[in-house]
């Protein structure tokens, strides 16, 4: 007997379905997989067998070949378990076949029957739903993601024998019912850090402002303790609140990736990834023998944070540089090649010097001559290149560190963020991008029009400091930024000048 299940596999940050073909006959015994399974696929029958006779039914020994297709695609993973089990049972006569056809099945199974947690139920929901299925039955703590997703039946369920007695007419599944607009609003004014915690360091606050505003990505250069990081942590409080389809693609990202946590369904906040200088190039930008999202892609629609970036290795900072570019990672292999999106906002974070004392106004530098520059050498000038603010962080002074004043809160911030974020958008909307970072050359010359004057100015800068032509562009579009926070229509020469100097710490000028 022939019977025909459903089931989904990942591919890049989208779902294909996998059609499962389980024939049974008596002419034979024993059970072969065929159709590019991995191990975990091969073992499953281990599982199966197992998780069936705790069920009170029974693998018979009889001749089973199991397809899955299409065939030319590899098929990866544990979640193949619970249709697999579903079209063995049905193809020799133990549960009805009828409904099977309407339904994707996806889960791990346990020896016991119970079932485990599967990557990727955000993106397989949105398939079935656009494929016509009426549901989806998959383990109860995927449900929450799945149903995330509208006008699709999803059925979280604990145990193989639930399935089959749904499957058998025995027993009722209640539909997981998540009002994803309703959790979205009502989870966007959370804030863990705030920026009304940090005393001083107004010039730093003013660049992550302009940086937030205009969504550019930030170094902060300074000594140990000058609070760098503290800042850092403290600018995705400061950033727009994600919208709905911004935080619907960064789920599905998160979820192809397996890092929802707490049985969680929509993420609501901007992600924060923060991986230590010791992460590879493939952990960094994604990949791998079985291609997954890198921490560029885990921080769509957010912020990466490098910290130490001297530390990194330079091959793997190297890796960014397109997709800085092009917000996107292209991982290609022989056989197929998979996009993941990558827009994110980079803040960086260094020592001046090995021992993190150089140009400190009160401590001397112990560094050799030339190890300052060697030190600065590890970061290459193409990635300087595309790091628009460049922002010298100094110690905070004993008086402002204990003085009783209250500094600026986030949600202030925020609210002049939004305004320019909102005037940009105004200005960009049929232009394909949301914030001036994201504008490309063309783009950046019909917005950001200067006077003569301005164009004096920057022309000095540009000989005086040694930039290239990308970080003219990028002073251009910070200077635009600028102008937004002020709600001007047009960039004045104070916006083009403070945009000038936040580019003081390219290579020509860093160690005077």
């Amino acid at each position: 007997m022939l019977v025909k299940t459903y089931a989904s596999t990942i591919y890049g940050v989208d779902a294909i379905t996998i059609t499962i073909e389980v024939n049974v006959t008596d002419k034979g015994i024993g059970y072969s997989i065929v159709g590019l399974p991995d191990k975990a696929v091969q073992e499953s029958l281990q599982r199966i067998e197992s998780a069936v006779r705790e069920s009170k039914y029974q693998m018979k020994r009889l001749k089973t070949v199991i397809n899955l297709a299409p065939a030319d695609i590899r098929k990866e993973g544990s979640a193949f378990d619970l249709p697999i089990a579903i079209g063995i049972l049905a193809a020799s006569g133990q549960i009805p076949e009828e409904q099977l056809s309407d339904y994707i099945f996806m889960g791990e199974l346990s020896l016991d029957g119970g079932l485990q947690p599967i990557k990727g139920a955000l993106p397989i929901a949105i398939q079935a739903r656009k494929e016509g299925y009426k549901g989806i039955i998959l383990p109860k703590s995927n449900a929450n993601e799945a149903a995330i997703v509208n006008d699709i039946q999803i059925y979280g369920v604990e145990k193989l024998s639930d399935v089959l007695e749904f499957l058998a007419g025995e027993k009722a599944l209640s539909p997981s019912v998540v009002n994803t607009r309703d959790e979205f609003y009502n989870n966007l004014e959370y804030l863990e850090h705030d920026f009304a915690d940090v005393k001083g360091q107004e010039n730093i606050k003013r660049a992550l402002e302009i940086a937030a505003a205009g969504g550019h990505n930030v170094i902060l250069i300074g000594p140990p303790g000058a609070g760098k990081t503290m800042l850092a942590k403290r600018l995705l409080s400061i950033l727009p609140p994600l919208t709905l389809y911004e935080a619907l693609e960064t789920t599905k990202i998160h979820s192809v990736a397996g890092r929802l946590m707490n049985n969680n369904g929509l993420v609501f906040e901007r992600p924060f990834r923060s991986p230590h200088h010791t992460v590879s190039d493939v952990a960094l930008v994604g990949g791998g023998t079985n291609p997954q999202p890198g921490e560029i892609s885990l921080a769509h629609h957010g912020v990466l944070f490098l910290d130490e970036l001297p530390e990194f290795k330079r091959a793997v900072l190297e890796v960014m540089r397109q997709p800085m570019e092009e917000r996107k990672v292209t991982i290609s292999r022989a056989k197929f090649t998979v996009d993941y999106p990558a827009s994110f906002m980079l803040i960086a974070s260094m020592n001046p010097c090995p021992c993190g004392y150089f140009n400190h106004p009160e401590k001397e530098c112990t560094c050799a001559p030339g190890i300052v520059q060697r030190y600065l050498n590890k970061i290459s000038g193409p990635l300087l290149d595309r790091i628009d603010l460049h922002v010298e962080v100094t110690p905070v002074k004993l008086e402002e560190l204990s003085s009783n004043r209250k500094s600026e809160g986030s949600k202030e911030i925020r609210a002049r963020v939004v305004k320019a974020r909102v005037r940009q958008i105004e200005r960009l909307s049929n232009k394909g991008v949301n914030c001036n970072a994201e504008m490309n050359t063309s783009l950046t010359r019909e917005m950001c029009q200067l006077t003569e004057a301005s164009h004096s100015l920057l022309n000095k800068a540009m000989e005086r400091l040694g930039l290239s032509a990308r970080a003219y562009e990028r002073i251009l579009r910070v200077s635009r930024t600028i102008a937004d926070l002020e709600n001007s229509d047009s960039i004045e020469m104070q916006h083009l000048a403070e945009a000038i100097q936040f580019r003081s710490l390219d290579r020509d000028s860093w160690t005077g």
